[in-house]
């Protein structure tokens, strides 16, 4: 089995905290080893050092990869550290879809606080939000809220 075959395959398994975007996406992927003995190493790089879905994502591209008759192991690296530079346009827009505002492709906002918030409502598309907590339903997100149309929102923080 060649590498892209394998990569195709992973693009089936949706992040478990985020199901309308694939782990491959997300760019959660680092790469994938096929040796001279056709053995499989999957590398994944979670998004937070301590990620609680790392393990759900690595078991679950176990079981994939078993029900295509492959057996591989699963390397969890951790550096480069992923960013969200990782995250494909195609992610980001269902991300948006979704209800998440997706993370800034322009590297300015290290830290959410309430002088720095220009995030885009992914519900009306207003710039006039706020940052209510920069902690969000997972370590990865903060909750904002869109001061136009009033609907609170996730945002994935950027990590560069």
């Amino acid at each position: 089995m060649d590498k892209n075959s394998i990569f195709k395959i992973l693009e089936n398994i949706p992040d478990p905290e985020i199901p309308v975007v694939n782990i491959v996406e997300l760019g959660m992927i680092k790469d994938v080893l096929v040796n001279d003995n056709n053995e499989i190493v999957v590398q994944i790089m979670p998004t937070y050092t301590a990620c609680p879905a790392t393990w759900q994502i690595q078991n679950d591209i176990q079981k994939k990869l078993s029900e295509n008759n492959l057996n591989a192991k699963v390397e969890i690296v951790y550096s480069p550290a992923w960013t969200t530079d990782r995250i494909t346009p195609e992610a980001s827009e269902k991300l948006k879809k979704y209800g998440i505002a997706p993370p800034q492709k322009n590297g300015t906002i290290h830290q959410l606080t309430e002088q720095s918030v220009v995030i885009p409502c992914p519900h009306c598309g207003s710039t006039n939000t706020k940052l209510v907590s920069p902690f969000g339903s997972t370590p990865c997100k903060a909750l904002m809220q869109c001061n136009d149309c009033l609907e609170p929102f996730d945002y994935f923080k950027c990590h560069l």
